[in-house]
Order: structure tokens, then sequence, then C-alpha cells
């Protein structure tokens, strides 16, 4: 098969011919029909996830149909066309029998502790667990941009961040996640504020429901700028681009009892950022991190989906092969992509 495959961080990857893999006793093996291009992955390629193991074929979020199954798999057949999750999880530990299987104690993540999905092959292991049925409604290229950022955002607004509407919601950079989470903040009844330092992104969304835009790079303080928007600050607050400024932002705008959701990855130097605690402490504010979505939990999504209430195909950017995959990938970096970028073509 082909696969986009390498071997030492940071180095340009090439588009290779490598062994087929075979379906574990419990999973399956998937021809990937579409995948993502995900700044997360960059992340991997640069060697800011400590999970990867090289040589490393990098890719998370895809739509496929199963070509071979385990002999242990009752759940799915040879033909289903299915997405997963970018955090599967075992099916075995107390988090995934409670229905946390996006915080698994056990858990692997397609792309990063295993191969992905930058080819035309992929073993998945614990399919019965982790597997989602696509309806027939929902296309290849929409579903694979619903398993990192659409997915992820629908978490962090619908259930960490138990938006409401009526309520504010502010959304800090206006990549992937962010323009997700402002189609579902908007479809909730919510008023949204969004964040960028790009115009073009911020006129992207605007189409999708956002009431009012703010660039970053205008104004000398954002949050003063949200809470004068809003009469006071947002309910609920997301940073979807990981980066101490935004982080930091996003607490400082919300209202009193106000809810942050952490969403974009704060990795390598932006680890450990320095947060506003005393903030925290006197405005009761709740902090929550967003890692994922359960498998069982897409069926809402799904249906909100097949309704139009959710129109996700409205964020899909450009289609790409996977040789010109390599290229966008190693300059994702400068967030010059606006909407998600779909590879569809593995030449």
């Amino acid at each position: 098969m082909k696969a986009m495959l390498y071997e030492r961080f940071g180095e340009s990857p090439e588009v290779i011919d490598v062994p087929d893999p075979s379906p574990p006793k419990a999973g399956v093996v998937l021809s990937i029909t579409a995948t993502g291009l995900c700044r997360s992955d960059w992340h991997g390629w640069k060697g800011h996830d400590s999970d990867i193991n090289l040589p490393h074929v990098p890719g998370h979020e895809f739509a496929g149909v199963v070509e071979a199954v385990g002999p242990e798999v009752k759940r799915f057949k040879v033909g289903d066309r299915v997405t997963v999750p970018f955090v599967s999880g075992c099916g075995h530990c107390y988090e995934c029998k409670s229905g946390n299987s996006q915080v698994c104690e056990g858990q692997f993540q397609p792309g990063f502790t295993h191969w992905g999905s930058y080819a035309e092959l992929m073993a998945l292991d614990y399919a019965d667990h982790n597997l989602v049925k696509l309806p027939e409604a929902i296309d290849d290229a929409t579903a694979a941009s619903l398993g990192c950022r659409f997915a992820t955002s629908f978490r962090a607004v619908v259930d960490q961040g138990r938006l409401k509407g009526g309520e504010w919601l502010a959304v800090h950079g206006c990549g992937g996640v962010g323009l997700s989470a402002i189609m579902i903040g908007k479809a909730l009844g919510a008023s949204v504020v969004a964040i960028d330092i790009s115009e073009e992104k911020l006129a992207l969304a605007r189409s999708l429901g956002a009431s009012v835009t703010i660039n970053s790079t205008r104004e000398t303080d954002v949050p003063v700028a949200v809470r004068d928007a809003t009469g006071g600050g947002v309910h609920v607050s997301i940073d979807a681009l990981g980066h101490p400024t935004t982080c930091c932002n996003s607490i400082v705008n919300l209202r009193r009892r106000g809810r942050h959701v952490q969403v974009g990855l704060m990795l390598a130097d932006n680890a450990t950022p320095q947060l506003p605690m005393d903030r925290v402490i006197a405005h009761e504010l709740e902090i929550y991190g967003s890692h994922g979505m359960q498998a069982w939990r897409y069926d809402a999504m799904l249906t909100m989906i097949e309704a139009g209430t959710l129109q996700p195909q409205k964020l899909i950017g450009r289609h790409i092969s996977l040789t010109e995959a390599v290229p966008a990938l190693m300059a994702m970096d400068s967030f010059a992509e606006n909407g998600i970028t779909i590879i569809d073509r593995f030449e």
C-alpha cells in the first residue's frame, strides 16, 4: 500500500510503498477513503508527542470501509462504512466501562501511538468498542472532517462547556476546531464571539454564525473587547488554538461563574502556561479540558448532521492528494489553511 512515512522528526515525509497491515484479533483493517490534514499531525511530525515511535505514518481523522475483520469482532463486517474517534479505548478499563473512553487508561491514538490514516490501509484494534457506523447520507469527506476537530468541538461545547441557548460563547482561534465550535454554538442557540488574527478566517466565522468578530492583532486587550461586546463577558469560552495567550484570554474574558474549555493542544514550550488563578477563585470560574469524544456519543452529533442542523461540510476547504499533503503538513505552523483540508486521493 502507499503511505506517507517519516523516519525522523522534522524531516520531510515521503510517500512510499509499505507492507499491507493485517487485522488484530479484536480489530479490523480499513480501506481509507478520506482523511483530514490536522495541526495535531504537524505537532507529531515535529516531535512534540512522546507517544510516536519512528518510522511513523501520521493521520488520525478519517473515514473508511472495513476491508478485513479479526476473529473476535462481532459488531462489524467487511463493507461497513465507518469512522473512529481519534482517542480510542481498550473497552475493558474502568473509564471505558463508565462511558469515558476518551480518557481510557490504556488509550491508543491512530496516527500517534500507532500508524495512522495517511495510507491506503490502516489497522485498528478493539473495533467493537471504537468503530462508528456512518449513515449513507454523510459522505466520506464530511465523515473524515468529524474525527478530531468537529467531534472534539462537539464534546467541548455540548458536554464540557454545557452551552445553552441564549448564552454567549467565545471562540479563540478560527481554525478547524474553532470554526466547528462556532457552528455548534450557533446551532444550540447561543451568540458567538470569534477571535482570530486573520480577517479571512473571521469572515468565514461570520458566515458560520458568529455575531461578533475580533481581530486580535488590532486590539490591545482582547478580553476587554470581548466583555464590552457581550455586556460583561461570555458564559463559555473555548481556546481552540492552544497558546498561553489565547488560553489566558479565554479565561479572563469570562463573566463571573463562566466556563473555560481548553481544546487546543498545549505542547512543548506551551505545556505549562501561567494562568490567572486569582481570577478563577474570585469569580468562581470553571476550567475544563476536552480530549476527543466517545464513540457512543457520535449518535447525537450524527443525528444533528443528518437533520441539517449541523453542516460540517461547510468547513471543508480543499481536497488534495497524499503527495500534495507532504508540503501541506510541513507548512501547518503558518496557520494558512482556511477550513479543513481533506486527503482523498492516494497517489
